[in-house]
């Protein structure tokens, strides 16, 4: 006698009672956060609502999300120019570039925000003129280097470093006979680096490139330290009038949250668009379509 058929669409998941008591544990543990949140008066949410959309809160939360855009979109183009000269075969380019990351990703960017900011002390004046010669024209550096460009310039240099090496693991993810087949094709580098190689890349690179102005945009907080006005500032000047030290940073978290939602939901989707390729040969159906046998009728 043979053994009787097994069908698997009768089967039933195995039981499995650990999972029970993990969901049991964190339905607890979310109910007793819950409860603390709301009965504990020392979080003050009366005075969170009442300053939520103060104008003093919304101009620090618009000053940080200018100054982690300006940082993100100078140092991406900073980066572009390190990872080429990173890939190159010109020596000094190369190791230029390999310095200047080794220096900029070890140094913290509190320390390099405070030595933006009091570069007056090492630089009374900056000039234009001749290298080891007269100066044509030169301005106080305390006029030039203000609480904003000296967090312009340390969080964009800072960031230029980061997405060097994001960008330089993106093109290297490309494989050579992309660029083989584009040279063959007649494309010249300009048009093999922008048609062919960064939106291959920008798969490997999108994901890292989020996580960074996420970082980035938090790491606006650490202007404070240098009198720019920007969100936790915001709340800190207020905190020192009312007293109210944890409502206000209670608002300045809600919205860092909030701004780091919308981030993180634009960079899912903009995952999805520079995946769709890749992600449909995973599937059977893509497989058969990029061999020439899926499609209709």
């Amino acid at each position: 006698m043979g053994q009787p058929a097994i069908d698997v669409a009768n089967s039933v998941p195995r039981f499995q009672p650990w999972r029970w008591v993990l969901s049991a544990v964190l339905l607890v543990i979310g109910v007793q956060l819950a409860y603390f949140l709301v009965t504990n008066p020392n979080f003050g949410w009366d005075v969170v609502w009442e300053y939520l959309f103060f104008p003093t809160v919304l101009n620090g939360l618009w000053m940080s999300v200018l100054l982690a855009v300006i940082a993100m979109v100078a140092g991406t183009l900073l980066g572009v120019v390190l990872a080429t000269a990173q890939l190159s075969d010109f020596g000094p380019a190369r190791w230029a570039s390999r310095l200047y990351i080794g220096i900029f990703r070890a140094v913290p960017p509190l320390v390099q925000l405070i030595f933006w900011f009091n570069l007056g002390f090492l630089v009374p004046n900056i000039g234009i003129g001749i290298p080891f010669g007269p100066e044509l024209v030169s301005w106080p550096t305390n006029s030039v280097i203000t609480p904003l460009s000296a967090a312009i310039i340390g969080l964009s240099l800072h960031e230029g470093a980061y997405m060097s090496e994001i960008i330089r693991s993106g093109i290297t993810s490309v494989d050579q006979g992309q660029r083989d087949a584009a040279k063959a094709a007649g494309f010249t580098p300009w048009q093999t680096f922008t048609r062919i190689i960064m939106p291959q890349a920008m798969r490997v690179i999108l994901p890292p490139f989020g996580n960074q102005f996420i970082a980035t945009l938090k790491g606006t907080s650490l202007v404070s330290v240098i009198a720019m006005t920007d969100l936790l500032f915001s709340v800190q000047t207020i905190a020192d009038r009312t007293y109210q030290v944890i409502p206000m940073l209670l608002v300045a978290c809600i919205w860092y949250l909030v701004a780091v939602s919308v981030l993180t939901f634009f960079q899912k989707k903009l995952e999805r668009r520079y995946g769709r390729g890749y992600d449909a040969m995973k599937t059977p159906a893509g497989k058969l379509k990029f061999l020439g046998l899926g499609g209709g009728i």
